[in-house]
């Protein structure tokens, strides 16, 4: 992925959930979060979400969705991914520094007009000493514009009158119909080829050389 398509947004560090006696040497966290947050104010419509694994074995992405022009209303929290596996077994080493990509029709919401995610990582395996996800992006959704559907040389080409110039050209009108004139005398030598002979060109029962085309 391109970065110059990736939205500017600020990356938190990653924070611990403690699973267990947090007194004791042995205990590990389990869990870790994430805060993505973009500029103050500005919200996108996302349209992938892309990271590196490292050693993360689920993955959980909520959304700070912001209430649209046309429905006004708080901010709410809600779940787009849920529970999603990145590696196959959490004690083996098998996509635990893989590269993913979260697709938004993959997600269990639309991610539109949100202003920050939350990552929750999970890795219940004792193997590792730490996890966490690197090289966080955002890719936003880019709605078509309806108005801009035909290409525009296309729409040159219907408006074709005004950038030519057709000056000294014959009347397209008159050039059809001498066309449609021609056709149909085309039409009725094929039909009458055997009974009939071709006026203008038949003299005293022959053919004019000079009046004949070759090819």
């Amino acid at each position: 992925m391109s970065a110059t398509l990736a939205v500017p947004c600020t990356v938190k560090t990653p924070v611990a959930l403690q699973l267990g006696d947090s007194k004791s040497d042995t205990s590990r966290p389990g869990v870790y979060i994430i805060d993505v947050t973009l500029p103050i104010g500005r919200t996108v419509n996302i349209e992938e979400l892309c990271f590196k694994n490292f050693y993360t074995a689920f993955l959980t992405v909520r959304l700070l969705r912001r209430g649209s022009v046309e429905q006004e209303g708080p901010a709410r929290w809600v779940t787009c991914v849920r529970d999603r596996r990145l590696m196959p077994s959490p004690h083996s080493e098998e996509a635990s520094q893989d590269y993913f990509s979260i697709h938004r029709r993959q997600m269990l919401v639309k991610p539109d007009n949100v202003g920050s995610l939350r990552l929750i990582l999970r890795q219940p395996s004792s193997v590792w000493l730490s996890f966490t996800l690197e090289d966080i992006r955002i890719v936003p959704h880019i709605k078509e514009d309806p108005e801009k559907e035909a290409p525009d040389w296309l729409s040159d080409l219907t408006h074709v009158d005004q950038h030519c110039n057709l000056e000294g050209l014959p009347d397209p009108q008159t050039v059809s119909s001498s066309i449609q004139q021609m056709w149909a005398l085309t039409e009725l030598m094929q039909t009458n080829q055997t009974t009939a002979s071709i006026g203008r060109f038949d003299v005293d029962g022959s053919y004019d050389i000079n009046l004949l085309s070759f090819t």
